[in-house]
């Protein structure tokens, strides 16, 4: 007998709150590192709806998305996020951050992953750049958590 999807999830945050709960530390301390390295809210929020997308938790963009632009993002610089290399709306500093983060989440070949480290590294202290790589590495974590457990995105009024 199959139960329905609706029955069939495992919160694991709700099951294991221990293990969410020290989750939630490290990204509270992985933010407090990147405000620490200089990288402002809006670079942040930009890594995490990028890795979010390429993951595609749709949880995780809603909450990311609703926070950027509570942080001041724009409708436009959203809307072309997947197409960050082909307009010219990133800083250098945004688009080295972004960049290291989609090496990070893909985990392209050998000579990739060095070209971008290579980049990022030209672009980014080694403070930013060991900031961005615990962003996403913690982003890619919270969206596994959210994509396993099929955390509900909400309909809200415009």
């Amino acid at each position: 007998m199959s139960l329905s999807p609706e029955y069939d999830r495992l919160f694991i945050d709700k099951q294991s709150p221990d293990v969410y709960q020290s989750m939630s530390a490290v990204a509270g301390a992985v933010t407090a590192t990147a405000e620490a390295a200089g990288l402002d809210r809006l670079l942040v929020e930009l890594v995490n709806i990028r890795v979010s997308q390429l993951n595609g938790c749709g949880f995780c963009l809603d909450l990311h998305v609703r926070r950027a632009v509570k942080n001041g993002e724009t409708p436009q610089r959203l809307a072309v996020l997947p197409a960050w290399r082909d307009v010219d709306l990133f800083s250098a500093t945004e688009q080295a951050a972004l960049a290291l983060a989609e090496t990070l989440t893909t985990l392209p070949d050998h000579h990739a992953r060095e070209r971008e480290r290579v980049r990022a590294r030209k672009a980014l202290t080694a403070d930013q750049f060991s900031a961005v790589s615990w962003l996403a590495i913690t982003m890619n974590a919270f969206n596994r958590i959210s994509i396993i457990s099929g955390h509900p995105v909400r309909p809200r009024p415009a």
